[in-house]
């Protein structure tokens, strides 16, 4: 049977599947479809629970709050004109009272006057209690990984633009206005590195490192040596912090790791997380946001797949963990199908009968794998790894640990784009 033959065949299996799900499942569905009671208006906590995440969806223009514990949403966020651009991506001071996004509206929808702004939500209502107007050229792309930063006790916001031009925005949080722009001609992107420091990646492998005063003004820029070969072997934007370290894994898969608290920054050992073997049988890292690191355990985690050379934005087929004192994977698994999962959240398929057990076997078998994008995982002491999917929309759920699957999102929305923890 020929490639073309069994993928068809597969299909008509679940087409077959989901007619018999359908048919045999409506009166249960019927009880299901209760509508939801309206006029209550309800505040979240006040602090995060510890499996909180946010995903962020460049069609529904949103970011939307939900607990992996439940796979429920909790609330979401509407941010900038509808339609217009991919960037979303929440910040959160240390006392969690509020969201910061930066967002971009434009007078007339998708045209008009641009302006730009930080807008400060409350959180426990997710409504919009001030904004912070700054320059209109904060940098839009997909699928928008650290497109701003905020410093560690949260008075200054950092908002990269390019214009082509790159800059840093510099927002006092405190006095609610402009601080200032820093120029960073040939660096990009904002990561945090202090409670007045910034960094960014540069076009030659070094990081740019500036310093603030108590009024947001730069004091120093100041760039590292070269950690990364950026013509041979770039690093992901993706990156995990430990304390004032943060840890960066190339397209090929080697490891770098900069300390951006020592004066000045200390640049690491390197090391490849892949083996002969593995580099052997073409497994690369891949995907969006393809790194995430639990930082109290110094575990990492990859999104990879087998490919060739210029494969770095291909979807994962495996998520690999690494305990990276002792420099070794503890464990590899397969991504969920993201079509199976997304069906059986529309098709309501559970997992304690026998009948669904199998119908979601049986998607999951004949079903194509499209592989995962993004993944974030929390900071708790029982670590919850998030792992979404673009085509189609899907969000499963995973012990950090162990990797066993614990839960799908049901209605994760139409296409994310990040995932945050908060």
């Amino acid at each position: 049977m020929t490639k073309t033959r069994r993928r068809r065949f597969r299909t008509l299996i679940a087409l077959a599947a989901i007619a018999v799900t359908c048919a045999s499942g409506g009166a249960a569905r019927a009880q299901d479809d209760v509508a939801e009671p309206v006029g209550q208006v309800v505040q979240l906590p006040a602090k995060p629970g510890p499996h909180w995440f946010w995903l962020s969806d460049v069609l529904l223009h949103r970011s939307a709050l939900y607990d992996a514990d439940t796979g429920q949403m909790l609330g979401t966020i509407t941010a900038g004109s509808p339609g217009v651009g991919f960037t979303i991506w929440p910040l959160f001071p240390p006392d969690h009272a509020h969201v910061y996004i930066p967002e971009s509206y434009f007078s007339r929808g998708v045209r008009g006057e641009r302006t730009d702004v930080v807008t400060i939500y409350d959180a426990r209502t997710l409504l919009p209690q001030d904004e912070i107007v700054i320059p209109p050229k904060r940098a839009e792309y997909f699928p928008g990984v650290q497109p701003n930063a905020i410093s560690d006790d949260g008075r200054f916001v950092a908002v990269f633009n390019a214009t082509p031009a790159q800059s840093l925005s510099i927002v006092d949080m405190q006095e609610k206005k402009l601080a200032g722009e820093l120029q960073a001609p040939g660096c990009s992107l904002a990561y945090a590195a202090g409670p007045r420091r910034f960094f960014m990646l540069c076009a030659d492998g070094a990081a740019l490192v500036v310093t603030l005063d108590d009024q947001g003004a730069q004091q120093s820029a100041e760039r590292t040596p070269k950690f990364f070969d950026a013509e041979q072997d770039p690093v992901f934007e993706s990156a995990g912090r430990r304390g004032s370290e943060w840890l960066f894994v190339s397209f090929e898969g080697k490891l770098h790791t900069v300390d951006f608290g020592a004066e000045p920054a200390k640049i690491g050992d390197s090391w490849s997380l892949l083996s002969d073997e593995d580099r052997k049988a073409g497994w690369r890292v891949g995907g969006g946001q393809p790194v995430a690191l639990h930082a109290a355990s110094s575990r990492l985690y990859l999104l990879v797949h087998e490919g060739g050379p210029d494969t770095h934005k291909q979807a994962g087929s495996e998520i690999w963990a690494y305990d990276l004192a002792q420099r070794k994977r503890l464990w590899r698994i397969g991504v969920s199908n993201p079509m199976a999962g997304f069906l059986r959240g529309q098709m309501r398929l559970g997992r304690e009968g026998a009948r669904d057990r199998a119908l979601s076997w049986l998607l999951d078998t004949a079903l194509p794998n499209t592989g995962a994008e993004s993944i974030v995982v929390t900071q708790d002491a029982n670590p919850v790894l998030v792992v979404m999917s673009l085509i189609p929309p899907a969000v499963t759920i995973h012990d950090a640990t162990t990797g066993e699957v614990l839960r799908e999102v049901a209605e994760p929305g139409l296409s994310g784009s990040v995932l945050v923890a908060p």
